[in-house]
């Protein structure tokens, strides 16, 4: 890792000041700064960055843009876009979709406002290499009082045959009053066995009154060793609703966060995944009440197969001040193989008095009078444990607004249970 190359890519790609004095003073300290604190997770010997900064000149894969519908959307690949759409009427309505560098040129007062707003740069080692390092992002913008009613899709692609790091920074504002749902996809493309590292950073910004469901499919490859971040930062009365599917094959460290500042604020954290193979999956999902009666509320199911390892932590914050606040959380997991590891961490921390606050925790092998009331209708052991398994994460599922991202989901469900 070299000061140089951060400083020429910054230059090369011709950024602001502003944003290359960050760069600059997250590269300073990366080597002073402790790893992120992820409970019961060994990750500290993972790759997680080579110190490498470029970008794709040519690619290799290209995903199939006659299968993915006309809606508004943003594609890329690596660190390319390979496709924007987005309807006029919305363009008219000042709503920006696009990759970073455009949206500096449109509302750079904006994306100088609130890039790192929801995450700060200098939190841990990750969150400073990240904002040292990343080469590609993306940019959704949508201005006051706007109501989105179709959703609004991110899909972002990591290429096998690619040797770029995959460091990618998305960062949507919503704002005040304006009500959007949005779906964003990572996903590995292409053939190969190359090693390859992830470190990804999602910040949603929600003004006051905005309203956003975001909605999630991770299915990053084996090759891949993963850390995302997604956060939101909530004004007043705003609501961020998610629902987040984790189905990568390779190692993954996942931090989901929602700060209510706001008064009155609220976030529902709803998020599902499944671990075969070998794989090691934390997952940090946690809600900071701030703001006086905020509403915070986390949903965790899991299932792990074969020596898969699942960990969820699941923290719920009220601050000194947040009267009337509400912070309550649920992780769940099913283990399908003696040979499985899991924990379910629930941690409360209040700091304040006038408050409500809950959790649960539980995990265990599929229930077997589920399996023999299905059973006994007929339906063999394989196809029976399926329905269990889908009917335990489907909270989750349902809450995905496109229908064929929610049959995606379920397929790659079943494909991992076909493979034990």
């Amino acid at each position: 890792m070299t000061k140089e190359s951060v400083l020429n890519f910054s230059q090369a790609k011709a950024e602001p000041l502003w944003l290359q004095e960050r760069r600059l003073a997250a590269f300073d300290h990366i080597d002073k700064l402790p790893l992120p604190e992820v409970n019961r997770v060994k990750f500290h010997r993972w790759n997680l960055g080579d110190g490498s900064i470029s970008e794709d000149v040519a690619l290799a894969n290209i995903p199939d843009f006659t299968a993915l519908g006309d809606n508004t959307k943003l594609v890329q690949v690596g660190t390319q876009t390979v496709l924007e759409q987005l309807p006029v009427d919305l363009m008219s309505k000042g709503v920006i979709f696009t990759d970073f560098y455009s949206a500096l040129e449109e509302i750079p007062e904006v994306i100088e406002k609130y890039f790192g707003k929801a995450r700060g740069d200098l939190e841990d080692k990750l969150a400073a290499y990240h904002t040292a390092y990343f080469n590609s992002a993306a940019v959704l913008y949508v201005p006051d009082n706007i109501d989105i009613e179709e959703p609004i899709e991110g899909l972002f692609f990591q290429d096998k045959a690619s040797d770029v790091p995959f460091n990618k920074h998305v960062l949507i504002i919503i704002g005040k009053n304006s009500h959007i749902s949005y779906l964003e996809r990572f996903e590995t493309i292409g053939e190969g066995d190359a090693k390859a590292t992830a470190n990804i950073s999602v910040e949603v910004i929600a003004l006051d009154g905005s309203q956003v469901k975001f909605s999630a499919i991770d299915r990053l490859g084996n090759n891949v060793t993963t850390y995302i971040s997604r956060r939101a930062r909530h004004g007043k009365d705003a609501v961020v609703d998610w629902a987040i599917g984790i189905m990568n094959e390779g190692n993954v460290i996942a931090d989901f966060d929602s700060d209510l500042y706001g008064d009155g604020s609220q976030a529902n954290l709803k998020v599902v995944a499944a671990s075969s193979g070998r794989q090691v999956q934390g997952v940090d999902t946690r809600v900071t009440n701030y703001g006086c009666h905020t509403v915070g509320h986390i949903l965790q199911h899991g299932v792990i197969l074969e020596r898969g390892t699942l960990t969820f932590n699941g923290v719920g914050h009220i601050v000194k001040g947040a009267k009337g606040a509400d912070a309550q959380q649920e992780s769940r997991v099913l283990m399908l193989s003696d040979k499985a590891r899991s924990d379910a961490n629930p941690i409360l921390l209040i700091d304040e008095n006038d408050v409500t606050a809950g959790h649960a925790a539980s995990i265990g092998q599929v229930d077997p009078e589920d399996m023999y009331y299905l059973m006994s209708r007929g339906i063999d052991k394989e196809t029976a444990e399926r329905l269990v398994i889908r009917g335990f994460l489907g909270t989750v599922i349902t809450e995905i607004p496109v229908k064929e991202v929610r049959d995606e989901m379920i397929a790659v469900l079943d494909s991992k249970l076909e493979q034990r």
